[in-house]
């Protein structure tokens, strides 16, 4: 099957990336299970934006602080220069961000923000940017989107990436020529016991470079979560927004007292928990948001209190046992400014790339606004270096007899022993068998 390029991933920075390429290119965009199966439908809280320039070096200031300021800062200042025209774009797109009573749009604050610069709608703003882009992309005629495809390997010639071999449900293999392949292929977090990530987003993007000698970086920098709810029982543990601290909800002991301040950088408040966690010798510890008043809960976290309701517990009335749970990847494949890789004609955006934006620590919120950036600026290169010329697309022998299962597995362990390498106190964190 031949494209014009290739996009493995269907999250924000996937769609987003395919909706700025030239309508005149032919995309396949390829997801290994369900569309809305990705991270950035999962997102609750909200996506950041720069409030004008007179914000700019306070967004710099707090991603800078939030990451330990081991940030690249040249990206950072990319992000902040770009995210308000990127977000103006997105709400032109219809994606329904709360609004107050005047009809402006609403902000939100996150940890280690310093001000509210956060769009929300309401505890499910991934759910509502996806489905917004996602109708945007089925009107295009030039994008096939294939769905419940895997991806196996690249297709690689002479230094040169030109598509990449698949296999669908019935194991069938696939191969899709392209001029340009893109990865946004998404996080880590199913190869955790505990993650609040989607089951099927295993690290495919970082086997594929390693395999294929593409650079990665910062393979250790893994982010828990402070507050996921503690249910022993499930491997994708249900995130609590941060934004609901930001709104004031406490973190307490079982004895309900406050121990931390709940607004510092996730990896502090991680910290503090896991701390408390073993010194009172408890799997969990409480979030308590009965002092914020019941119809506000109900309404502003609305995906959140009737989740919990099904759970046994009332947002509005009981303290949520909640725990630390894997979350985001922020190290990656190591790409430039306009998301290119050191592969010829291969690009990553999103949680699969490493742009150094966020530093050991991810400031809240900032992640889907990385993809929206990236996916845009990736889009724009394609568009000017893509041959404009049609021409017969370069193939090349791919091997015959492959073993999928086999390849699958060997996928899976190569990203594990890859994180190993440098955090082997993940060890009886990571799903090993």
């Amino acid at each position: 099957m031949n494209y014009d390029v290739i996009i493995c991933g269907t999250g924000i920075a996937g769609i987003y990336t395919a909706l700025n390429i030239n309508s005149d290119l032919r995309i396949a965009i390829i997801t290994n299970d369900k569309l809305e199966n990705c991270n950035t439908y999962l997102a609750q809280g909200g996506i950041t934006t720069v409030r004008g320039k007179e914000d700019r070096e306070s967004f710099i200031k707090d991603t800078l602080y939030a990451g330990g300021n081991e940030n690249n800062l040249e990206t950072v200042k990319l992000i902040a220069k770009e995210a308000e025209k990127n977000i103006k774009k997105l709400v032109s797109m219809g994606v329904p961000f709360n609004r107050g009573d005047d009809g402006n749009i609403l902000y939100t604050k996150e940890a280690a923000h310093s001000k509210r610069r956060i769009l929300y709608s309401n505890d499910q703003t991934g759910k509502y940017i996806f489905l917004t882009l996602v109708e945007k992309m089925k009107k295009r005629k030039n994008i096939t989107i294939y769905s419940k495809v895997e991806i196996l390997d690249l297709i690689v010639s002479e230094g040169n990436s030109c598509g990449v071999l698949g296999c669908n449900k019935n194991k069938d293999i696939l191969k899709f020529w392209g001029k340009k392949v893109v990865l946004a292929t998404g996080g880590i977090g199913g190869l955790f016991k505990n993650s609040t990530n989607r089951r099927n987003l295993k690290g495919i993007g970082i086997a594929l470079s390693k395999k294929n000698m593409v650079e990665i970086s910062n393979i250790g920098a893994i982010q828990f979560h402070p507050t996921a709810f503690y249910d022993p029982q499930s491997e994708r543990r249900f995130l609590i927004s941060e934004s609901l601290r930001g709104e004031g909800a406490e973190l307490k002991d079982l004895e309900g007292n406050r121990f931390v301040d709940e607004l510092l950088p996730r990896d502090v408040v991680a910290a503090s928990i896991e701390a408390k966690k073993k010194e009172i010798g408890s799997p969990y510890v409480y979030l308590d948001a009965t002092k914020l008043k019941g119809d506000f809960l109900r309404v502003r976290f609305k995906g959140i209190y009737e989740n919990l309701l099904e759970k046994g517990y009332d947002l509005t009335k009981d303290m949520i046992p909640v725990t630390t749970s894997q979350h985001y990847f922020m190290g990656g494949i190591t790409v430039d400014m306009d998301g290119k890789t050191n592969l010829n004609n291969l690009y990553a955006c999103g949680e699969v790339a490493f742009t150094g934006l966020h530093g050991k620590n991810r400031l809240a919120s900032n992640s889907l606004l990385e993809g929206l950036v990236f996916g845009n600026r990736v889009a724009n290169d394609i568009n000017k270096e893509i041959w404009s010329k049609r021409g017969k697309d370069k193939q090349v022998e791919v091997e015959k007899n492959i073993n999928i299962e086999k390849i699958k597995e060997s996928n899976k362990r190569l990203v594990i022993d890859e994180i190993l390498k440098v955090r082997e106190d993940l060890k009886d964190e990571l799903s090993i068998n």
